[in-house]
């Protein structure tokens, strides 16, 4: 039994706040959390180079699988509330672990990030539950695999089952691209991930990201976001992680909310509830927006990297509260998220050969950066031994901006990349094309 937790819920304390995860997600959720009074330090494990760069940020080099050594720590710091970032702890029910600890925590147990690590699970969910969604097959063998897509009359999306950081998802223009795809997976491209795929009826129309805070039964939403998944401009080339996003999305008007809202967000709460499945988290939706209407593409467990980075400048310093009330159970329902009246967009600054093979270790310089209204978000960095920043990751850092106009905040957002030198940067210029007047045209 963890002392200071339940203390904490007497006391409703929100003084010290534990972020798990390493990437721009997570620095985005403490530079977020800080901003209310009441927090006096955000620890991250692990964090990366630029968590204590972040007012109130500490991090702390402990290993979340030591499981009484991580308790021990947590207690000793009297954490209050514990925010799990990335979607391999929760598919492996940390959250439930630190619940039973006593902890308050905002992330899934490991049966509701079933959503997310189970492409399956999540496609029969949402059959189940009537969600709207692409006609599917869930196969265990190449055979089977090229015999449906043999059959199919047009290419169909290829997906790995299990987790494979955003990467695991290919959309063919032939049958034979699905073939070497299906090959690809079951040849141990994502290892156990791939032991079975989904197999999807291809659809057509812009994707958007819708996110609810939910404490188990009642929920609220945070701004729409559109995010550019493909690596190179006019959104060719391999699925990444993410290469930029901006929030909230024009083309999601509050009466598209509103019946999205009815055919998917709650029927997908109801449903879970259905299982017994009690979700305090965040819920990802990644939407297609077809000319029958919004169909579920896929859930995430936890926050979109870099959607997160761009939501979290717009979010107030009660933001921390609803985490907080999620974790409790304790949303009324009627809460209002204050966001900022600025718009706000992201882009994202990656290594060469980023999806695939690249190397890291590479000194980063920061030149003269506009500050006001726009952050830089460390994603994938280290420290070197004489201190200096150097590329820890594929996707490394995540510059952000605000501003009246996405014109504006783009521009902004690409003139402080040109501050920002590493051997081998990369990124794209059309980063919120959507909603663009003009494009960046010079690197």
């Amino acid at each position: 039994m963890s002392i200071n937790s339940t203390s904490s819920k007497i006391f409703n304390r929100l003084e010290n706040i534990l972020i798990i995860g390493n990437g721009g997600r997570e620095n985005s959720l403490a530079w977020a959390i800080q901003k209310n009074e009441l927090v006096k330090k955000v620890y991250l494990i692990p964090g990366n180079s630029g968590s204590e760069r972040i007012n109130k940020c500490e991090r702390i080099k402990i290993d979340i699988n030591n499981e009484i050594e991580l308790v021990e720590k947590l207690d000793f710091l009297k954490i209050d509330l514990i925010v799990i970032g990335p979607e391999i702890p929760l598919a492996n029910g940390l959250a439930d672990f630190l619940r039973k600890k006593d902890f308050k925590v905002f992330g899934p147990g490991k049966d509701g990030a079933k959503l997310e690590y189970s492409k399956s699970w999540a496609k029969e969910f949402m059959r189940e539950a009537n969600i709207p969604t692409a006609n599917f097959w869930k196969v265990n063998s190449l055979e089977e695999a090229k015999n449906i897509i043999h059959t199919s009359p047009m290419p169909l999306v290829v997906k790995a089952d299990g987790l494979a950081s955003g990467k695991g998802v290919f959309i063919p223009d032939s049958k034979d691209e699905c073939f070497r795809a299906a090959e690809l997976i079951f040849n141990g491209k994502f290892g156990k991930s791939g032991n079975s795929i989904v197999l999807e009826e291809k659809i057509q129309g812009p994707e958007v990201s819708v996110f609810a805070l939910c404490d188990g039964q009642k929920y609220v939403l945070l701004p729409t976001a559109q995010d550019h998944k493909r690596l190179n401009e006019k959104d060719k080339g391999p699925n990444t992680g993410g290469m930029g996003a901006y929030s909230p999305a024009p083309l999601l008007t509050e009466d598209n909310l509103d019946k999205i809202t009815k055919e998917i967000i709650k029927p997908t709460i109801d449903g879970l509830n259905r299982k017994n499945i009690t979700y305090k988290g965040v819920i990802y939706f990644g939407l297609m927006i077809t000319e029958s209407g919004a169909k579920v593409i896929e859930y995430n467990c936890r926050f979109g990297d870099p959607e997160c980075q761009t939501i979290m400048p717009l979010m107030d310093k009660n933001f921390v509260s609803l985490l907080e009330k999620c974790s409790m159970g304790n949303l009324t329902g009627d809460e209002k998220i204050s966001t900022s009246d600025k718009v706000s967009g992201c882009v994202i600054a990656t290594s060469k050969g980023y999806p695939n093979e690249y190397k890291t270790g590479f000194p980063i310089t920061i030149g003269k950066i506009d500050s006001i209204d726009c952050q830089i978000f460390d994603s994938g960095t280290a420290t070197g031994k004489n201190g200096e920043l150097l590329t820890d990751g594929g996707r490394v850092l995540s510059i952000v901006c605000q501003d009246k106009d996405f014109d504006m905040v783009f521009e902004r957002a690409y003139k402080n990349l040109k501050e920002i030198k590493f051997d081998g940067i990369y990124f794209r210029n059309d980063i919120g094309h959507q909603v663009r007047k003009k494009l960046s045209t010079e690197n």
